[in-house]
């Protein structure tokens, strides 16, 4: 089976099944990100065919210094932000850096009951992911979105969204920590619950 870059090739020298191919492999994870950034079925559907089509329209721009998912998930990201924006749903970059000041400790540490691995298996987990992640702030809900699900680069991420490398970090790992707290008061394992003040260590950016 040929790889991305190989059907980029292909599609590149008027091959439109090899570009039809790159979007069945593809489409299933675009979606799911469009849907996750806008939180409404057709707006998501609508995204996702822009962004193909815009990845036609550009495809002699991929250089493939990055993975071919990866400049779909930044086209579909992009077009998505635009939506938002036209909506006025996007916050308002602040003026002053976000530090690391005051980051929040959890409440409720614990070993989960199961491995990631099968509980990622079940839909009910899924469910559970997307509420959580419902549940942030919009400004962290979107850098963890583009961030870990995107998989953009700290850089891009903070290109799409107007801010500094730094606060991309301080946001996403804001995000991350209140995932944690959130899947863990529903996957931990309440009888091995371990006191926050018995927790130590330190956070640090990734």
């Amino acid at each position: 089976m040929p790889d991305d870059g190989r059907l980029v090739e292909r599609a590149l020298h008027g091959e439109l099944e090899a570009f039809e191919e790159l979007v069945r492999r593809h489409e299933r994870q675009v979606l799911a990100l469009a849907r996750r950034m806008l939180r409404n079925e057709a707006d998501a559907e609508d995204v996702t065919q822009e962004a193909f089509a815009s990845a036609l329209d550009h495809l002699e721009k991929f250089r493939g210094e990055t993975s071919f998912r990866s400049w779909l998930m930044t086209i579909v990201s992009h077009a998505a932000l635009k939506v938002l924006r036209k909506k006025n749903s996007l916050p308002t970059v602040p003026l002053d850096e976000e530090s690391l000041d005051g980051l929040p400790r959890p409440e409720f540490i614990a070993d989960w009951r199961e491995g990631p691995t099968s509980l990622l298996e079940r839909k009910e987990t899924m469910r559970h992911i997307q509420e959580a992640l419902d549940e942030l702030s919009e400004n962290y809900r979107l850098v963890f979105l583009l961030r870990d699900v995107g998989e953009l680069s700290i850089r891009e991420t903070a290109g799409l969204l107007g801010l500094t490398e730094n606060n991309v970090k301080v946001r996403l790992l804001r995000a991350r920590l209140a995932l944690r707290e959130k899947l863990t008061r529903v996957f931990g394992d309440s009888t091995a619950r371990i006191a926050p003040h018995a927790h130590g260590g330190t956070e640090e950016t990734a």
